[in-house]
């Protein structure tokens, strides 16, 4: 069975993806209510699942008529898409950060899940056992040659 936090996710992706502009705007207690949990709960999924290494903007405005606005970013068109990740990678990345472009590449369909695994498991820091800066200098050497491996047809 799938947690409540899966659930929620799955939930808010799917009206995402019906809406036109890619944008979707709820009210915390209304989630709550519909999935009989707590507002923080839904708190915790936007902050975990929906945060801009993932590829979405998130606003909050508080109160009364406060609302949670989720905003999909897209990448950009092949032609740039080499610039966008060796701007995003630069000469160092740290592993959450890496795992959130991972991420943003499997959601786009740029890259499968096998190969993402794949990405992640020789990214971590278990496996780049290296003293800080090192480690996310490595990190992102690999991650570029990985990427350029994969992205040149």
């Amino acid at each position: 069975m799938r947690n409540i936090s899966d659930i929620i996710e799955k939930y808010l992706k799917s009206i995402m993806h019906e809406s036109p502009e890619g944008t979707i705007e709820i009210q915390r207690n209304d989630l709550a209510d519909k999935f009989s949990c707590v507002p923080s709960q839904i708190n915790y999924v936007i902050s975990t699942r929906f945060t801009l290494e993932k590829g979405y903007l998130v606003e909050s405005k508080r109160g009364g008529g406060g609302y949670v606005r989720i905003r999909k970013i897209e990448l950009p068109g092949p032609t740039s898409l080499h610039t966008h990740l060796h701007q995003t990678i630069g000469n160092e990345i740290g592993q959450a950060a890496a795992e959130g472009l991972i991420y943003q590449l499997v959601e786009a369909r740029i890259i499968t899940e096998r190969e993402a695994n794949l990405m992640r498991s020789v990214t971590s820091r278990e496996v780049l056992a290296l003293k800080l800066p090192y480690r996310d200098e490595i990190r992102a050497r690999i991650m570029k040659a990985m990427l350029i491996s994969l992205l040149v047809k």
